[in-house]
Protein backbone atom coordinates (compact mmCIF):
# COMPACT_ATOMS: atom_id res chain seq x y z
CA UNK A 1 0.00 0.00 0.00
CA UNK A 2 1.46 3.25 -0.74
CA UNK A 3 1.53 5.95 2.09
CA UNK A 4 -0.86 8.50 0.43
CA UNK A 5 -3.48 5.71 0.12
CA UNK A 6 -2.62 4.94 3.75
CA UNK A 7 -2.75 8.60 4.89
CA UNK A 8 -6.37 8.71 3.12
CA UNK A 9 -7.70 5.64 4.51
CA UNK A 10 -6.54 6.82 8.15
CA UNK A 11 -8.20 10.05 7.28
CA UNK A 12 -11.45 8.25 5.84
CA UNK A 13 -11.84 5.78 9.04
CA UNK A 14 -11.16 8.83 11.36
CA UNK A 15 -13.75 11.90 10.13
CA UNK A 16 -16.67 12.48 11.70
CA UNK A 17 -18.06 13.35 8.65
CA UNK A 18 -17.38 10.11 6.35
CA UNK A 19 -20.64 7.80 5.53
CA UNK A 20 -20.11 4.97 7.71
CA UNK A 21 -19.86 2.82 5.14
CA UNK A 22 -16.78 3.99 3.74
CA UNK A 23 -15.25 4.04 7.19
CA UNK A 24 -15.79 0.84 7.96
CA UNK A 25 -14.50 -0.20 4.28
CA UNK A 26 -11.21 1.96 5.44
CA UNK A 27 -11.10 0.39 8.81
CA UNK A 28 -10.79 -3.49 7.53
CA UNK A 29 -8.04 -2.08 4.80
CA UNK A 30 -6.18 -0.71 7.37
CA UNK A 31 -6.52 -4.07 9.25
CA UNK A 32 -5.83 -6.19 6.23
CA UNK A 33 -2.53 -3.92 5.53
CA UNK A 34 -1.09 -4.59 9.28
CA UNK A 35 -1.17 -8.72 7.63
CA UNK A 36 -4.46 -9.44 9.81
CA UNK A 37 -6.09 -12.23 8.90
CA UNK A 38 -9.74 -12.14 7.59
CA UNK A 39 -11.38 -13.50 10.68
CA UNK A 40 -9.27 -10.98 12.82
CA UNK A 41 -9.98 -7.85 10.80
CA UNK A 42 -13.90 -8.85 11.03
CA UNK A 43 -13.94 -9.05 14.76
CA UNK A 44 -11.97 -6.03 15.20
CA UNK A 45 -14.10 -4.11 13.20
CA UNK A 46 -17.38 -5.95 14.05
CA UNK A 47 -18.59 -7.55 10.79
CA UNK A 48 -18.20 -11.08 8.96
CA UNK A 49 -15.07 -12.24 7.54
CA UNK A 50 -16.84 -12.39 4.11
CA UNK A 51 -17.35 -8.64 4.41
CA UNK A 52 -13.58 -8.29 4.71
CA UNK A 53 -12.49 -10.65 1.81
CA UNK A 54 -14.97 -8.48 -0.02
CA UNK A 55 -13.31 -5.31 0.71
CA UNK A 56 -10.10 -6.45 0.97
CA UNK A 57 -10.36 -7.80 -2.80
CA UNK A 58 -12.48 -4.35 -4.18
CA UNK A 59 -9.35 -2.62 -2.81
CA UNK A 60 -6.70 -5.17 -4.34
CA UNK A 61 -8.59 -4.66 -7.50
CA UNK A 62 -9.27 -0.97 -7.66
CA UNK A 63 -7.22 0.82 -5.32
CA UNK A 64 -9.10 3.65 -3.51
CA UNK A 65 -12.11 3.73 -6.09
CA UNK A 66 -13.00 0.15 -4.98
CA UNK A 67 -14.40 1.22 -1.83
CA UNK A 68 -16.58 3.56 -3.22
CA UNK A 69 -20.33 2.74 -3.82
CA UNK A 70 -21.07 1.52 -7.09
CA UNK A 71 -24.16 2.46 -9.01
CA UNK A 72 -27.16 0.97 -7.25
CA UNK A 73 -29.26 -1.43 -9.59
CA UNK A 74 -32.43 0.34 -11.33
CA UNK A 75 -33.88 2.96 -13.38
CA UNK A 76 -32.14 6.26 -14.15
CA UNK A 77 -33.54 9.39 -12.70
CA UNK A 78 -35.42 10.44 -15.48
CA UNK A 79 -36.02 14.25 -13.57
CA UNK A 80 -33.22 16.32 -14.57
CA UNK A 81 -31.53 19.23 -12.30
CA UNK A 82 -32.98 21.51 -13.83
CA UNK A 83 -36.85 20.63 -14.10
CA UNK A 84 -36.13 20.31 -10.14
CA UNK A 85 -35.20 23.96 -10.05
CA UNK A 86 -37.83 24.97 -12.84
CA UNK A 87 -40.65 23.34 -10.29
CA UNK A 88 -39.56 24.63 -7.23
CA UNK A 89 -38.42 28.56 -8.69
CA UNK A 90 -41.94 28.54 -10.99
CA UNK A 91 -43.52 27.36 -7.19
CA UNK A 92 -41.85 30.31 -4.96
CA UNK A 93 -42.05 33.08 -7.43
CA UNK A 94 -45.41 32.78 -9.71
CA UNK A 95 -49.10 32.10 -9.38
CA UNK A 96 -50.69 30.23 -12.27
CA UNK A 97 -53.04 31.90 -14.71
CA UNK A 98 -56.59 33.11 -13.03
CA UNK A 99 -55.61 30.64 -9.34
CA UNK A 100 -54.43 31.83 -6.51
CA UNK A 101 -51.84 29.07 -6.12
CA UNK A 102 -50.33 26.19 -7.60
CA UNK A 103 -51.98 22.53 -7.98
CA UNK A 104 -49.42 19.22 -8.51
CA UNK A 105 -51.23 19.05 -11.84
CA UNK A 106 -51.16 23.01 -12.70
CA UNK A 107 -47.77 22.55 -12.29
CA UNK A 108 -47.56 19.07 -13.79
CA UNK A 109 -49.14 20.86 -16.95
CA UNK A 110 -46.65 23.53 -17.02
CA UNK A 111 -43.83 21.65 -16.96
CA UNK A 112 -44.66 18.80 -18.49
CA UNK A 113 -43.88 16.43 -16.16
CA UNK A 114 -45.89 13.95 -13.41
CA UNK A 115 -48.64 15.64 -10.82
CA UNK A 116 -46.57 12.83 -8.73
CA UNK A 117 -43.42 13.99 -9.56
CA UNK A 118 -44.18 17.52 -8.43
CA UNK A 119 -45.64 15.92 -5.88
CA UNK A 120 -42.56 14.45 -4.77
CA UNK A 121 -40.44 17.69 -5.62
CA UNK A 122 -42.99 19.54 -3.57
CA UNK A 123 -42.67 16.66 -0.20
CA UNK A 124 -38.61 17.04 -0.73
CA UNK A 125 -38.37 20.68 -0.31
CA UNK A 126 -41.56 21.02 2.07
CA UNK A 127 -43.65 23.28 -0.44
CA UNK A 128 -47.08 23.57 0.22
CA UNK A 129 -48.23 26.46 -2.02
CA UNK A 130 -51.62 25.70 -1.11
CA UNK A 131 -51.41 27.45 2.43
CA UNK A 132 -51.27 30.84 2.42
CA UNK A 133 -48.93 32.55 5.25
CA UNK A 134 -50.04 35.98 5.21
CA UNK A 135 -52.76 38.26 6.65
CA UNK A 136 -54.73 39.94 4.15
CA UNK A 137 -55.82 43.73 4.59
CA UNK A 138 -58.29 45.44 3.01
CA UNK A 139 -57.09 48.68 0.81
CA UNK A 140 -60.61 50.44 1.86
CA UNK A 141 -59.46 53.68 3.70
CA UNK A 142 -62.43 53.82 5.79
CA UNK A 143 -61.39 49.94 7.00
CA UNK A 144 -60.61 50.94 11.09
CA UNK A 145 -63.52 52.88 11.11
CA UNK A 146 -65.79 49.97 10.02
CA UNK A 147 -64.09 47.40 12.25
CA UNK A 148 -64.40 49.90 14.99
CA UNK A 149 -68.67 50.13 14.37
CA UNK A 150 -68.45 45.83 13.88
CA UNK A 151 -66.08 45.01 17.09
CA UNK A 152 -68.39 47.99 19.17
CA UNK A 153 -71.66 46.07 18.27
CA UNK A 154 -70.13 42.99 19.81
CA UNK A 155 -68.89 44.39 22.65
CA UNK A 156 -71.58 46.62 23.13
CA UNK A 157 -74.92 45.28 21.45
CA UNK A 158 -77.87 47.18 21.67
CA UNK A 159 -80.83 46.27 24.49
CA UNK A 160 -83.03 43.39 23.99
CA UNK A 161 -80.89 42.67 20.64
CA UNK A 162 -79.17 39.50 19.22
CA UNK A 163 -76.31 39.84 16.88
CA UNK A 164 -75.56 37.41 14.40
CA UNK A 165 -72.27 37.30 12.55
CA UNK A 166 -72.73 35.76 8.80
CA UNK A 167 -69.81 35.66 6.24
CA UNK A 168 -71.14 36.46 2.77
CA UNK A 169 -68.68 35.19 0.72
CA UNK A 170 -66.46 31.72 1.69
CA UNK A 171 -62.60 31.92 2.22
CA UNK A 172 -62.41 30.83 -1.62
CA UNK A 173 -64.38 33.32 -2.81
CA UNK A 174 -63.12 35.88 -0.79
CA UNK A 175 -59.84 35.10 -2.09
CA UNK A 176 -60.87 35.33 -6.16
CA UNK A 177 -62.27 38.48 -4.95
CA UNK A 178 -58.97 39.96 -4.15
CA UNK A 179 -57.30 38.66 -7.02
CA UNK A 180 -59.64 40.01 -9.27
CA UNK A 181 -58.92 43.41 -7.97
CA UNK A 182 -62.59 43.71 -7.13
CA UNK A 183 -62.78 45.09 -3.88
CA UNK A 184 -65.55 44.63 -1.51
CA UNK A 185 -67.77 47.48 -0.27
Amino acid sequence: MRNEEHEKLQQWARRPKTAQRLALRSRIVLGCAEGLANQAVARQCGTSARTVGKWRERFRTARLEGLVDEPRPGAPREITDAQVEEVVTRTLESKPHQATHWSTRAMARATRLSHMAVARIWRAFGLQPHRVESFKLSADPFFVEKVRDIVGLYLNPPDHAVVFCVDEKSPVQALDRMRSGVQSP
